[in-house]
């Protein structure tokens, strides 16, 4: 994109009092920026207040230096050959599901592999949940996700703590060693010279490298909280359809969630323990409509894709229990409980049931939570 193109977009996308919804209305009677920018007075109160036309004829005094800044980006060198780029919303790159969508943003910051773009998500599957997951719905996240790769579908989600990240490194475990198949994208609320949480800055490493990083915000945007929820409608709109793993009833998860029925795109949701906080927005959703999902199959047949799902029927479903070779783990069931009522349900001393669930514990297949409570972890 040369220079002066990118002036006009970044002029229009920050000009104050125009958002997206007036933006699209003026390029849509004049075409380009440039000629949003070139129309008379009288011709732009055609389409716009006369304040929003009062806008326009200033440029804001952030743009020559957010022009500098973005040009330098674009041209700069990333680790494991990804490229950054910007599509607008005239370019034959631009995602058509995000154009069906009721708000489509003007601009598109990518950066990831090159061979990939987001014309390529015609298969694809959004996994969202909680930024605070139980061990079992962050090992189902990843083990829904690597298996979604596994089927040749990528995997949509927010770079967020919990389930987000746990979707993405499963994606990206899917493809190790395939280079040519797009893993994962991660729609980001910050500008993408900033990794937010900064704890994730190794996995979006990873997904630059096996994926594509995607931000509607400008360079330099920090982690603003009314822009989460915002990006929820990308992540919905990229993707067939959304499955929650884990959300408490008041959860950005559900924003994604009713983006994505407002789309008209499918819902998924895996129910949990009843005593689960994190459980208590899928049960809802479910009660709602969406679909009650228990392996990946559910997921893949719903969306029409029974081929995808015939190849991968050889697998274990993620979440389905496994041959028990523990005698403690019947015991345990599937939800939270304390060291106390495993005596009582086992007859066993205190002494011998930390031995045992210190072995289950190393093991991986029982989590130590917080005020004294183990949970089983099913392995798919």
């Amino acid at each position: 994109m040369e220079r002066e193109e990118l002036a006009d977009w970044l002029r229009l996308a920050l000009t104050p009092g125009i958002g997206n919804t007036a933006a699209r209305k003026l390029l849509a009677a004049f075409g380009l920026p440039s000629g949003v920018f070139a129309q008379a007075r009288a011709a732009q109160e055609q389409v716009v207040t006369v304040a929003q036309a009062d806008a326009l004829a200033h440029a804001p005094a952030t743009l020559s230096a957010l022009v500098d800044q973005t040009s330098a980006w674009l041209q700069g060198v990333e680790a494991h050959g990804a490229t950054r780029r910007i599509v607008t919303l005239g370019d034959a790159g631009y995602p058509a599901s995000l154009l069906e969508t009721a708000d489509p943003p003007l601009m598109l910051y990518l950066l990831g592999a090159p061979a990939f773009d987001l014309t390529q998500l015609e298969r694809s599957i959004a996994i969202v949940g909680s930024r605070n997951p139980t061990p079992q719905g962050a090992a189902n996240a990843r083990a829904f996700a690597r298996a979604f790769g596994e089927a040749g579908i990528a995997v949509v989600s927010g770079l967020a703590l919990g389930i987000d990240g746990a979707a993405h490194e499963g994606a990206l475990d899917a493809v190790a060693g395939a280079p040519d198949r797009l893993a994962t994208v991660a729609v980001v609320g910050t500008g993408l010279d900033r990794v937010y949480p900064a704890r994730h800055r190794a996995l979006a490493h990873r997904i630059a490298a096996q994926g594509l990083l995607v931000s509607e915000y400008p360079l330099g945007t920090p982690p603003l909280s009314q822009n989460f929820p915002k990006r929820n409608r990308l992540i919905a709109g990229l993707s067939r359809g959304t499955l929650v793993v884990e959300a408490a009833l008041k959860s950005g998860s559900l924003i994604t969630a009713q983006f994505a029925s407002e789309q008209g795109k499918d819902v998924f949701a895996i129910p949990g323990s009843i005593h689960a906080p994190q459980s208590r927005g899928c049960h809802a959703l479910i009660r709602q409509g969406a679909k009650l999902v228990e392996s990946v199959h559910d997921v893949l047949e719903e969306l029409r894709l029974e081929k995808l799902a015939m190849e991968t029927s050889t697998a274990a479903a993620p979440g389905t229990a496994q041959p028990e070779e523990h005698g403690l783990l019947p015991e345990l069931g599937f939800d939270p409980v304390s060291l106390d009522a495993l005596c009582a349900r086992t007859g066993w001393s205190a002494a011998a049931l930390q031995a045992q669930l210190l072995e289950l514990e190393l093991a991986g297949r029982v989590a130590r939570l917080p005020g004294g409570l183990f949970q089983r972890i099913a392995q798919g």
